[in-house]
């Protein structure tokens, strides 16, 4: 079954919530990624100096299977983070045929700000917002919920 978490997008304090929020619901991050540790991307400028610390993406269970998500606006590509506007729904599809029907629905008559691609971390992902103006992130892992 396809799962919905909130992504929260911050101006540069996407580090000292995420420590606020893990202060209030407990846990454990699972992932923390910085700009700086992302791979160079053609055709888009480097990331600064003054970003490479910030946060790319960082999760934080909260119990019942949900995961708080967020990162630090950043790239080009990114949308204009207003506060106000700075949250996404990302939603983990069961399957990569699941995650394009979803995606292609959800962003018909609306814009893609990052087509359905495989990415370096592993997932098959895209980011769009729809018509209504919402922001969508779809990812697809193969291995999520396998144990080796």
């Amino acid at each position: 079954m396809p799962s919905i978490n909130p992504y929260l997008t911050f101006l540069g304090n996407c580090e000292d919530a995420f420590n606020h929020y893990k202060s209030v619901f407990g846990g454990e991050f699972t992932y923390v990624g910085r700009f700086g540790e992302m791979p160079p991307q053609e055709g888009q400028p480097p990331v600064s100096d003054d970003d490479k610390n910030k946060i790319m993406h960082i999760s934080l269970p909260i119990g019942g299977g949900t995961t708080l998500m967020g990162s630090d606006t950043g790239g080009e590509w990114a949308p204009q983070t207003v506060i106000g506007n700075n949250i996404t729904i990302s939603v983990n599809a069961d399957s990569k045929e699941q995650a394009d029907r979803f995606f292609s629905q959800l962003s018909d008559g609306g814009r893609q700000t990052m087509p359905m691609n495989q990415t370096f971390w592993g997932d098959y992902f895209g980011m769009c917002t729809d018509r209504f103006q919402i922001n969508w992130m779809i990812s697809f892992n193969e291995n999520a919920g396998k144990q080796a």
